[in-house]
């Protein structure tokens, strides 16, 4: 039976309890349980909302009924079957439902000879009990074959539109899973869930599927743009703070500066050949012991003179945490008494297995992360330390057997994607404490909501070859529609570059390029060849990569380097406002083009070029010159553009010819506002 209670639709069936709650603007909230009552959990819906109450109406046989909320309309059918509709008719997404009317003897109406009979006896909502346990849970969706998808996450493929792509519901090293789905129909779609599992946008149906959870919960909202869609997830899910403006210029980054020196060595020399930077990173192992969270004192005897040294220098400083805690350091016992450390539901309680036996933090935990940043404020930001580097998010498990650990929330199974989100949460809200606003760590994993903590994600140990570049373009841009704006990659890539192969100095300049116009511009990399160990104890027992500095890469590739350098910083203004965007309504950094061109068909159908705030059109060389010479470039509809190398004015709607130099990333600029732009471009000429 369906029913009214507190302005929602309720549905009774047996011993399940839907609800279809008016959830922000034009938006519902859809939770079903089959226990008395919900979990009262909120997962990414955090962000306080003017609740638009709905309009209910409900049959008089209470077999069928809908709620309306702006331009939202939830109908829930005699068969008991969900879908949804927009504010002219149009139907958005209906729940796959294959089965037949069991009694026609109660009579025929319409309804019922219009439903489509199936011997399939096929659900859209099925919950699979689990001896002992809780619920499988499997929800099904109609497929339309005309739709795009976009969205989800990081996922280490080379394609935006996600249509017929299985995706799997969980984060790992380079994966980060962050549920939320812009449909080219018109509406947006979360699933509230942190379970462990996967979706499947197939042709012939869609299915999300958690392995074990105790209710279903999703959230879906409607709008006539893009942009709409967007700013309404971001109202429920919540803002990334304001970018400090030290955030917007060039961060220098490498595996590993391994000494103090070593660190500011480099830094005096961008100062000595005056190439601009704003953030120089300490990277793992700098500490004596994974689990002590301080600088070895060997290598790094004198941290606050270091930073107040570079702050002199107009150098922020990052310090890489990991979540690691090994069985021989001076607070395993003590966190372990506590319940501080992830448990293990067989086996030894060890979770990975570098450099010795770890335990991983239980960030889910608040006492947890009350203890550890008590740590991380008296080593590092005490003294001086400016912003952190969270790695290992995901966490990065020895073994990914989801099923063998336990958080203080709950099962790997049932919580696990939360972790990013709560070790983001520890930094943010101990440095909010502290008195600081405008707040950026970087981070190796998200969910949904990680955007509020400061969250700057990055995609990960990814492969250095133009192959790993294309995938870093579609990531970046599915980042920014699944509401993680600040988004940023290693130049070059992660694994495999080596600094003299002329191969990779055309990569690692391409990609360059390409970074210059993401939310973030960082270098960073482990490239050959490797140093060796400085000792066999402490922070020196791990080796280093090569260089990644600018120079490192002869002087051709710095001479095209300090040219987007220079154009970064140029930029600081536009960027400033792409910025102020994110902040104030969830507007990616960098979008695809149908995000600011909906009306312009094509523009949904372009993956291999993108937009860096409204102005900025930017097609990155995604192949090596050995691969394809000739770019061919889209420009959208709406608008006129010029070229900023040559002045060229062009028309949009029309796909253009551009054979670059190396020197040349391809870039266009809206019409009414090139003039405001042109002496940032000034540099490239």
């Amino acid at each position: 039976m369906l029913f009214e209670k507190e302005h929602c639709l309720c549905l009774r069936n047996g011993n399940e309890l839907l609800q279809v709650e008016p959830w922000g603007k034009n938006s519902f909230r859809v939770r079903s349980t089959k226990y008395p009552q919900y979990t009262g959990n909120n997962n990414a819906l955090t962000e306080p909302v003017n609740h638009q109450y709905g309009s209910v109406t409900i049959s008089s046989d209470q077999q069928s009924g809908e709620i309306i909320n702006g331009k939202l309309i939830a109908k829930i059918d005699q068969f008991k079957n969900l879908s949804f509709f927009n504010q002219n008719g149009k139907e958005l997404l209906r729940g796959y439902q294959r089965n037949r009317i069991a009694d026609m003897s109660a009579g025929v109406d319409s309804e019922k000879v219009n439903h489509f009979n199936s011997a399939l006896n096929i659900d859209s909502r099925e919950f699979i009990p689990k001896i002992g346990a809780d619920y499988e849970l499997k929800i099904r969706f109609e497929a339309n074959p005309k739709e795009k998808l976009f969205g989800m996450g990081q996922y280490q493929q080379d394609f935006l539109n996600l249509k017929s792509a299985h995706l799997e519901l969980a984060h790992r090293n380079s994966q980060a899973s962050v549920p939320f789905v812009l449909s080219s129909q018109g509406y947006g779609f979360l699933w509230n869930n942190p379970a462990i599992g996967d979706v499947s946008f197939a042709k012939n149906m869609t299915l999300w599927h958690a392995r074990s959870t105790k209710e279903m919960d999703y959230w879906i909202t409607a709008g006539d743009t893009p942009r709409e869609i967007e700013e309404q997830y971001a109202d429920v899910t919540g803002k990334v703070p304001m970018m400090p403006d030290y955030g917007m210029g060039y961060w220098q980054c490498k595996l590993r500066y391994r000494t103090q020196e070593e660190l500011l060595a480099a830094a005096r020399e961008f100062k000595r050949r005056d190439l601009p930077i704003s953030v120089i990173v300490i990277d793992y192992f700098h500490w004596p012991k994974s689990g002590e969270y301080t600088f070895d004192k060997k290598y790094w005897p004198n941290p606050s003179g270091m930073i107040k040294e570079l702050h002199q220098m107009g150098i922020k400083l990052m310090v890489s945490v990991w979540p690691t805690v090994d069985q021989t350091s001076s607070h395993y016992a003590e966190m372990k008494e506590k319940g501080y450390l992830v448990q293990v539901e067989r086996g030894v309680p060890i979770t990975m297995d570098f450099l010795g036996n770890n335990g991983f933090v239980d960030f889910t935990n608040p006492a947890a992360r009350k203890y550890l940043w008590k740590l991380l404020k008296k080593n590092y930001s005490d003294q001086g330390v400016d912003l952190f580097w969270l790695d290992e998010a995901e966490p990065e498990y020895t073994i990914y057997d989801f099923d063998n650990y336990r958080y203080y929330r709950g099962s790997d199974l049932q919580v696990g994607n939360l972790y990013p989100v709560k070790y983001s949460q520890m930094v943010y809200d101990g440095q909010k404490a502290a008195g600081k606003r405008k707040i950026i760590n970087l981070v190796r994993s998200a969910w949904a909501g990680s955007q509020k903590f400061g969250a700057l994600v990055w995609s990960g140990d990814i492969d250095s070859s133009f192959r790993s570049l294309r995938n870093q373009l579609a990531i970046g841009l599915n980042m920014g529609i699944a509401g993680i704006p600040w988004w940023t990659t290693d130049i070059g890539g992660f694994h495999g570059g080596i600094d003299d192969d002329p191969h990779f100095r055309e990569l690692v300049i391409r990609w360059f390029e390409f970074a210059t116009f993401c939310p973030v511009m960082r270098m960073h990399g482990d490239r050959e060849p490797h140093t060796k160990p400085l000792s066999n104890i402490g922070g020196g027992k791990m080796p280093s990569g090569g260089d990644t500095e600018p120079w490192a890469y002869g002087d051709k590739a710095l001479a095209i380097m300090r040219k987007y350098m220079t154009l970064r910083a140029n930029l600081k203004p536009y960027i400033t406002e792409q910025m102020k965007a994110a902040h104030e309504k969830g507007t990616p950094v960098i979008r695809p083009l149908f995000y600011d061109f909906p009306e312009d068909k094509v523009a949904w159908n372009i993956e291999d070029e993108y937009l860096f705030g409204p102005n900025i059109l930017v097609a990155p060389v995604l192949y090596s010159q050995e691969e394809r010479k000739t770019q061919h470039i889209y420009l959208p509809a709406g608008t006129d553009w010029v070229n900023p190398y040559t002045g060229a004015k062009l028309a949009g709607g029309q796909t253009i010819s551009f054979t670059p130099n190396l020197s040349q990333l391809p870039l266009f600029i809206r019409k009414s506002e090139y003039q405001s732009l042109r002496s940032a471009f000034n540099i490239l000429n």
